[in-house]
């Protein structure tokens, strides 16, 4: 409490507003989904999931309930192709509901 009195009173630092505030670090999950989400779109758009491994996917995520407004949305481009590769050789150690997601959009384990 001090030391928040010391920076507001004598040194005339203000408490950073929520604009300044860093955004929530993403957890693992958070990632898996959204590259998933990117390897979702690449088959309805492809018709398979054969990635090449240096593609980017551009995906919009962010908040879907402003009304379509388009605000707290951000464009981002995900390394698909690599994360493919990645998932493939990771195999035997994906949760079984995570190898049922991608065997359902088309992916190749072998």
């Amino acid at each position: 409490m001090s030391q928040q009195w010391l920076c507001e009173q004598i040194l005339g630092i203000q408490p950073a507003g929520e604009d300044e505030k860093p955004k929530p670090r993403r957890t693992q999950a958070d990632k898996w989904a959204l590259n998933y989400a990117a390897a979702r779109q690449f088959y309805e758009r492809e018709g398979h999931l054969r990635v090449p491994r240096k593609h980017t996917e551009r995906i919009v995520v962010g908040d879907h309930g402003s009304g379509g407004s388009g605000e707290g949305q951000e464009e981002r481009e995900l390394r698909l192709g690599a994360w493919i590769g990645n998932q493939r050789s990771r195999a035997a150690t994906l949760a079984p509901e995570r190898i049922e997601q991608l065997s359902t959009i088309g992916m190749r384990w072998t």
